[in-house]
């Protein structure tokens, strides 16, 4: 069990950090750790071809990778999954590093993306998400004293002004920043992703240690290209929380829309948010990345 009183709490109408109170840890766990919209689902599908290098993995991905702390299941049913679990485990949080525990035997994939590009995907997140479910978890979240998620108006202006002004991915990732030098945790970029997947690929699995064999390495980065996870999204998950399922949450995975979309004032206000929250030198590897 963990002891969430070492934990700075985290709280909104979708998820809950003080879940972690009932986890068991086992030796080698996998956390995919990242802000929203920053490559989560990419990494977790990353890990579990890993895994089961043959593509046979036994469920989808988003069934064998849970998100722990997500408020759409009952606490006890997201353990009992985990515990009868037999093969080697694999959790998404979007928690920042300071509200999860670190276990020493554990591995950290700490997944980010340029902001302006998560903040894209993001528009597009909560113009899919569910309406009734969204109602769901705000009736939960009023009723605990949290605020409600509020539903999306199409404003993309006033609402980059709301994101930019909460921070939280820049405090995320300055989290995680802190902790960069520990050696079971490993920093990867979306963008890197993107220009060489197999390369970050063989990356994140010397980091795993795990070994796939050569004559798989082919089949198992096709797995793992943008296309293949949309053409087999029921692989993936059902993404039954979103409007459009699969097709609709496996969006575009591309990067640079904000460009025709954010203006030159935006873009200077987004620059001065990142230098206060972020230091210098993440702030350059959130932006490019490690080959940036």
């Amino acid at each position: 069990m963990v002891n969430v009183g070492s934990l700075r709490p985290y709280r909104t109408a979708v998820y809950d950090n003080q879940r972690w109170a009932r986890f068991t840890p086992r030796p080698r766990d996998i956390f995919v750790c990242t802000p929203p919209k920053c490559g989560t689902t990419w990494t977790q599908t990353i890990a579990v071809n890993l895994l089961w290098p043959d593509g046979d993995h036994p469920a989808p991905v988003m069934e064998l990778s849970p998100w722990l702390e997500a408020e759409f299941y009952p606490l006890d049913e997201m353990m009992a999954r985990l515990e009868a679990q037999t093969h080697r485990r694999v959790i998404k949080s979007h928690t920042p590093a300071d509200g999860i525990p670190f276990f020493p035997d554990a591995k950290y994939v700490f997944v980010a993306r340029d902001g302006r590009d998560a903040f894209m995907s993001f528009c597009h997140h909560r113009e899919v998400f569910r309406d009734d479910l969204r109602e769901k978890l705000n009736l939960r979240a009023l009723a605990d004293g949290v605020p409600p998620m509020p539903p999306w108006d199409g404003d993309v202006h006033g609402f980059f002004a709301a994101w930019m002004a909460m921070g939280d991915l820049f405090t995320h990732v300055a989290t995680f920043w802190k902790r960069r030098g520990e050696p079971n945790l490993l920093f990867v970029h979306y963008a890197d992703l993107k220009s060489d997947l197999a390369g970050e690929m063989r990356r994140i699995a010397e980091f795993l240690e795990i070994e796939v064999p050569a004559a798989k390495w082919p089949g198992v980065v096709e797995r793992c290209t943008f296309e293949s996870m949309k053409a087999n999204g029921d692989r993936v998950g059902s993404f039954w929380n979103f409007d459009g399922g699969a097709q609709s949450f496996l969006f575009k995975g591309t990067n640079g829309r904000w460009r025709d979309v954010l203006t030159p004032a935006q873009l200077d206000a987004y620059r001065t948010r990142v230098a206060e929250l972020v230091p210098p030198e993440a702030a350059a590897w959130l932006e490019r990345g490690r080959h940036g």
